[in-house]
């Protein structure tokens, strides 16, 4: 994958008197990858067009157009785009948002928070305090700490046995063999695994398949992919099974959230 070495660019000395600072990127190409790496701040990654994944300890957390992932300061984190993307960075001094999480967590970006991040990326970096431009960063941090979660990281676990069993669906997101068969494929006790699974996913092992299948659904939506194709595509037997699925765990069916991350 293609290197930028710029991402983490930003010095502690942006942040000394300016709470929030914002970067935007114009990634023409896919296969970009920003190495794992950490800062002192917080920091909000949102994509208005694209598909990014951001990679930490707890697993992989996907981010479509018009949501955001945060990220807390000192979280080390790896950023990996999945094809053409605006993407923006928003580097935030960690002490202003205390209401938010330790750990990392997808935000829906809504409409009020999307047109203030359009309207902040003239803003220049040294902006002056007590200016409509220091009030309107103000108006993003409330924006950023009252957010909604979206469901979309899926936890990988450190455990080598259950590591070949992850890689295969990460392989392919279709696979259709039961936790039995694929673990007789890998030498193992499906009773083992899948109790080890659970502790260290917090998810059963068909709960993260269903996240595997869900987040690989929402990138093909977002490469334009017609729902047909992405149901016969992921292996299932009705394109309505597909759409059930969706639709219970993004509260859309797949139609309606693909209009509303273009909206």
């Amino acid at each position: 994958m293609q290197q930028e070495p710029t991402l983490a660019s930003y010095t502690h000395e942006d942040f000394v008197k300016r709470p929030i600072a914002l970067r935007v990127y114009q990634l023409e190409e896919s296969g970009i990858a920003f190495a794992p790496h950490h800062h002192d701040w917080a920091q909000l990654a949102y994509t208005s067009e694209g598909i990014v994944v951001v990679t930490t300890e707890q697993g992989r957390w996907l981010v479509p157009p018009h949501h955001a992932v945060w990220i807390p300061a000192q979280k080390t984190h790896s950023i990996s785009i999945r094809s053409a993307a605006k993407f923006i960075v928003i580097h935030i001094d960690a002490s202003r948002m205390t209401r938010m999480s330790n750990d990392c967590g997808v935000l829906s970006v809504s409409p009020l928070l999307k047109e203030l991040i359009a309207t902040a990326e003239a803003v220049p970096r040294d902006y002056d305090p007590d200016t409509p431009e220091a009030r309107l960063m103000s108006v993003i941090l409330d924006q950023v700490q009252t957010a909604e979660t979206a469901p979309l990281l899926l936890p990988l676990p450190t455990d080598e046995r259950l590591l070949k069993l992850t890689s295969i669906l990460m392989e392919d997101a279709s696979e259709k063999r039961s936790l039995e068969e694929l673990a007789n494929s890998i030498g193992g006790s499906a009773r083992n695994l899948s109790r080890l699974f659970k502790n260290e996913t917090g998810m059963t092992f068909g709960k993260w398949r269903q996240q595997r299948r869900l987040m690989a659904a929402i990138e093909m939506l977002a490469e334009g992919k017609s729902i047909t194709n992405i149901a016969l595509d992921l292996g299932y037997d009705s394109v309505s099974a597909f759409i059930s699925m969706f639709r219970q765990m993004m509260g859309v069916t797949p139609s309606r959230y693909f209009k509303s991350v273009h909206s």
